[in-house]
């Protein structure tokens, strides 16, 4: 396998970099020092952004796009073995490793290295976490699967031992992952298109939690089903956290960080009495809605106390993060309607936003939903079903097929019959353009509509309010 001398600069190739992580990486290097060069399908914002750096982006994938001195290529998982340029590199013999692989290299360079897993929510902690250790002076170096408005983008180039990334288990990537520190917030079943099941995806959580140094750290969710799984002969130490719904603190708890006495101001922003091993530490607020984001905040703080943060710092950070773009992003509002975009893409991830949205203001509840590739919705349409039934309208776009080519045996008006069944109003309509029309007619003043899914459905609410 090549690795990389980081001190020693070279020529690198990005197939794909254009995505989120992939860009990240690339910036990266070429802050490092490396010659950055890198394609991708069509020209984004993200794009642009990397040619403005100085680093040539090609719009297109051809096998011309990679020249005869390159050193090292990157590729993301998206990339199939018959792409032109990845056949060009394995035919000139130059070396080659994916996305994950280079960003586990990169983490080698960094003595304090966390790695923030889970089915849900790393996006969210990570930018967490990382306001904590921005607020605390700490520079950390920063890779986020998503867009923090606090940082300018999904990178930030710091010059200390700590690093701070989202570690993905899809096609178990997170196992190519180097850390000396990692949090782990949920396992569900999930990516079902490469797990087998439930098992399987359990199975890897337990291996990245062991790619941990014995003088590392786990902090992980104590509510997770049968946690001690992931825990046993660990050779690290670890620390768990859980939310606490009672209303009086709990002594003793068997968690070393809970959230007690959760209330919500008059927007739905949670706030709590943080305990540390049963003992009232301080009072939390968010700056963000639900309880989600109120278990979200836990493992962010108790990575920070194990860097000896001032609770003081930690408070201030949290206040201050008021969300990533694509989780429940206020959009704006037209004709007395709020709207609101979520990246939820998976049932648990639905309950957790409509949810929340109960204790934000509002009359009626629109949820329109674009289901995320065939797999992921035949695999959980009942449960879809059920989590959508929280809004009180939905309405449907078809699947966005992602990686995926269309089976044939799944539809968005399957899922609108699962709707149906339960009596919920759900309606299905073939376009874009036929959903805002539709909510042009049907939604009123204060009413909140929320479009929601991982493909391209936020494009629905900026054309309603012509953004």
């Amino acid at each position: 396998m090549y690795h990389i001398n980081f001190s020693n600069p070279i020529k690198v190739h990005f197939i794909g970099i254009g995505g989120i992580s992939m860009s990240g990486l690339a910036e990266l290097l070429h802050t490092f020092g490396f010659t950055i060069t890198g394609s991708d399908a069509k020209k984004s914002k993200i794009t642009e952004h990397l040619e403005a750096l100085g680093i040539t982006v090609f719009n297109g994938q051809r096998a011309a796009n990679v020249a005869p001195d390159l050193d090292l290529a990157v590729y993301t998982t998206a990339v199939k073995e018959d792409n032109a340029e990845y056949q060009a590199v394995i035919k000139a013999g130059i070396p080659i490793m994916d996305r994950a692989e280079l960003l586990g290299q990169v983490m080698l360079n960094y003595s304090d290295a966390i790695a923030i897993a889970g089915t849900h929510g790393k996006t969210t902690t990570t930018s967490m976490l990382s306001l904590i250790l921005l607020e605390a002076g700490l520079d950390p170096t920063i890779s986020l699967g998503g867009i923090l408005d606090n940082i300018n983008g999904n990178i930030r180039i710091g010059h200390s031992e700590h690093f701070i990334t989202e570690a993905c288990e899809y096609t178990n990537s997170f196992l190519k992952f180097n850390p000396t520190k990692s949090i782990i917030l949920n396992v569900e079943a999930e990516h079902l298109d490469f797990f087998k099941d439930l098992d399987d995806v359990r199975h890897s959580f337990r291996q990245f939690a062991r790619r941990l140094p014995e003088n590392g750290l786990l902090v992980i969710n104590g509510d997770i089903d049968q946690v001690t799984y992931f825990t046993e002969e660990l050779p690290c130490s670890f620390v768990t956290y859980s939310i606490d719904t009672s209303k009086e603190p709990v002594p003793g708890s068997a968690a070393h960080y809970t959230a007690a006495n959760i209330e919500y101001d008059a927007l739905g922003h949670g706030h709590y009495d943080l305990m540390e091993n049963g003992k009232l530490m301080t009072h939390i607020e968010l700056n963000v809605i639900g309880i989600h984001n109120v278990s979200n905040s836990l493992p962010a703080i108790a990575l920070a106390r194990s860097l000896n943060i001032p609770l003081g710092i930690i408070k201030k950070a949290l206040l201050f993060f008021t969300g990533t773009e694509r989780r429940f992003q206020y959009k704006g509002e037209i004709g007395g309607v709020t709207i609101i975009d979520d990246y939820a893409h998976h049932p648990t991830e639905v309950i957790a936003t409509l949810t929340a949205a109960k204790n934000y203001p509002h009359k009626t509840t629109w949820c329109v939903f674009q289901p995320h590739t065939y797999s992921r919705t035949k695999a959980f349409l009942k449960e879809f079903a059920s989590a959508l039934s929280l809004a009180d309208k939905i309405v449907l776009a078809d699947i966005y097929a992602a990686r995926e080519a269309n089976p044939g045996d799944i539809s968005s008006r399957d899922l609108q019959n699962e709707l149906l069944k339960i009596g919920k109003d759900a309606y299905y309509l073939e376009s874009f353009d036929a959903i805002e029309n539709f909510l042009l007619e049907n939604c009123n003043n204060g009413d909140l509509l929320i479009t929601m899914g991982a493909g391209d459905v936020v494009t629905i609410g900026e054309a309603l309010l012509g953004i």
